[in-house]
């Protein structure tokens, strides 16, 4: 039975809000079986191949190495086994920006000012 487009009567009134209670508790199992499913932990172990899939350039491993003997990348050691955590990476990548060139025109001018005669 469809109420959507018809006017309600009083005697209809208990079949409607049944309706809508079946309808809402659908909708609340919808919601909580989606969220479980797309929800990914942000703080996960990550092995070099699943770094190498999930940084953005996909590098070689052969890269990576490079990284972690220049202590360039956030690395955990286990015996012999290389971990990373997802979200000390996603903080590396958002940290390893590169300034623009006005970014190191404005640092420059304040250093410069800094200094004891300033710019002369």
């Amino acid at each position: 039975m469809s109420f959507q487009d018809e006017q309600l009567t009083f005697e209809q009134l208990p079949q409607a809000v049944s309706m809508l209670l079946s309808e809402v508790k659908e909708v609340k199992l919808l919601l909580q079986t989606s969220q479980t499913t797309t929800v990914e932990p942000s703080d996960r172990w990550l092995n070099l191949g699943e770094l190498c899939q999930y940084l953005p350039d996909r590098p070689a491993k052969q890269t990576v190495y490079g990284w972690i003997g220049q202590h360039a990348i956030p690395y955990h050691k286990k015996g012999k086994k290389l971990q990373f955590l997802k979200s000390e990476i996603d903080t590396w990548l958002k940290t390893d920006k590169r300034k623009t060139a006005a970014e190191l025109h404005a640092e420059a001018l304040q250093f410069v000012n800094s200094k004891k005669g300033g710019l002369k």
